[in-house]
């Protein structure tokens, strides 16, 4: 009959496997290496909800260096949209304010009244 591996050996060696990268004992010990996958995951958690906060901030940065160049503040900006009842995202405006800043001076003027 053949031998039956155990169950806890085939559970540290995935444990290790994941560990793959880590330095000193957070790699080679189980224990260790188990306690640094739950802080990784928790960092990594954590980083994904601050990339989301960092981005919006980029993009409110952006918006306004574009936005004083066309002779406006953000907060102003932010709510003439609102009045005119434009509803594209910071996202997308800042990319337009990137990538075609004359397409982004007309939205400016057309929220504006004309003026610029």
């Amino acid at each position: 009959m053949a031998r039956s591996k155990s169950i806890a050996a085939r559970k540290h060696r995935k444990i290790l496997k994941e560990a793959r990268g880590f330095k000193q004992t957070r790699r080679r010990r189980v224990k260790t290496a188990k306690e640094s996958l739950l802080h990784a995951g928790q960092y990594a958690y954590h980083g994904r909800k601050l990339r989301k906060r960092d981005l919006r901030r980029l993009w409110i940065v952006r918006l306004n260096a574009a936005c004083r160049e066309n002779g406006l503040k953000y907060s102003e900006f932010i709510a003439k949209l609102k009045e005119a009842k434009v509803e594209i995202d910071r996202k997308i405006l800042a990319d337009i304010a990137i990538k075609e800043p004359e397409i982004f001076s007309k939205i400016v003027a057309k929220i504006n009244g004309g003026r610029n």
